[in-house]
């Protein structure tokens, strides 16, 4: 097994990890709240390094990303464990998976290299369960992935440290993060972590220090985070602290897992949450898991010119240039 990075040793032989926020003190024989990050003789080992447990070819637009090489595919993998327990995780089959359950397939950096080339990808995106969990494993990969010519993408829930946050910085192009509401209950309710800070803080990070595109998907799930004033907050720390051309994806909730009791989200919620992310001044918000027209065409927003048209996760039609509107001139803040 490869050791961790980022831990230290402290009292009575545990391991003190340093990656996400739960701050784990790990007993010797025992694993962190993840799961994968395990103490073993005294050291805190990877154990999900290059454990994967689904992979497949997606456009970017699954992620779904939407402002960063629209059009391309991405070659996205996973492994298991998590560092929350969102009470509605859609991929709880493996973020609440154990590396003892099977299933688990070993790969190295150069095979995934080789298999997003064999592929005909253009990138490759850590998802599925949370890659944070597996930092050195994607550290390794999306270095490789760098020099070969190659993007990245973190599909993330973002509870990260700054210390994880800056060990993966100098290799990854996109920071797709969750933010399931901008306030610490939503967090403690929703998600079973104290605070939202980390994850808003983590994605202001990697913005302006790492250079990184972000991309924003609020989840929206009946009586927990459907509010206009759940909306709002969400909106302005958007606006506010990544930029209103940041993309804001409104998706539906389904019911799954311990909020299988729920209904699915309204379609007039997320039209809701569309009219007020407009009213904050956002450029861009997206529906998802809806067949809503229109919801995820990209709307230029001096001109109104449809920009790029999507039909599900296939865009049909562009009309960009240089990351701008090709009718006006706006940017978009689009990387093409």
């Amino acid at each position: 097994m490869r050791e961790a990075d980022l831990w230290e040793q402290v009292e009575g032989g545990a391991a003190q990890c340093l990656l996400c926020p739960h701050a784990c003190r790990i007993p010797a024989g025992s694993s962190g709240v993840c799961g994968v990050r395990r103490n073993e003789g005294g050291r805190l080992v990877a154990a999900s390094y290059g454990a994967v447990s689904s992979i497949a070819v997606d456009p970017i637009e699954k992620k779904p990303v939407f402002h960063y090489r629209p059009g391309t595919r991405a070659l996205s993998l996973g492994s298991v464990g998590c560092t929350m327990r969102c009470l509605h995780c859609q991929n709880w089959t493996i973020s609440r998976a154990r590396l003892e359950d099977g299933g688990i397939r070993r790969l190295s950096p150069d095979d995934v290299i080789a298999l997003a080339r064999a592929e005909v990808c253009e990138g490759i995106a850590f998802t599925y369960n949370e890659p944070v969990i597996w930092a050195e494993f994607v550290r390794d990969t999306a270095a490789m992935a760098r020099s070969d010519g190659l993007y990245t993408v973190m599909v993330t829930n973002g509870y990260i440290t700054a210390a994880g946050l800056d060990y993966l910085g100098p290799y990854i192009d996109v920071w797709r993060v969750d933010v399931k509401g901008a306030d610490d209950e939503t967090y403690r309710r929703l998600c079973k972590v104290r605070s939202a800070t980390p994850v808003l803080e983590g994605a202001v990070r990697a913005k302006e220090r790492w250079g990184m595109h972000v991309e924003v998907v609020t989840n929206v799930v009946p009586s927990i985070n459907d509010s206009d004033d759940s909306a709002r907050d969400i909106a302005r720390w958007i606006r506010d602290f990544l930029g209103p051309k940041t993309p804001w994806h409104v998706t539906r909730f389904f019911p799954y897992l311990e909020l299988a009791h729920l209904p699915p989200t309204p379609i007039d919620t997320l039209r809701r949450f569309k009219a007020i992310g407009a009213e904050e001044g956002l450029a861009f918000v997206y529906l998802g898991n809806v067949a809503e027209p229109g919801g995820e065409d990209t709307v230029c927003p001096r001109c109104g010119a449809r920009a790029i048209e999507r039909d599900g996760y296939r865009v049909l039609e562009r009309a960009t240039r240089d990351g701008a509107c090709a009718r006006c001139g706006e940017p978009l803040e689009l990387v093409e």
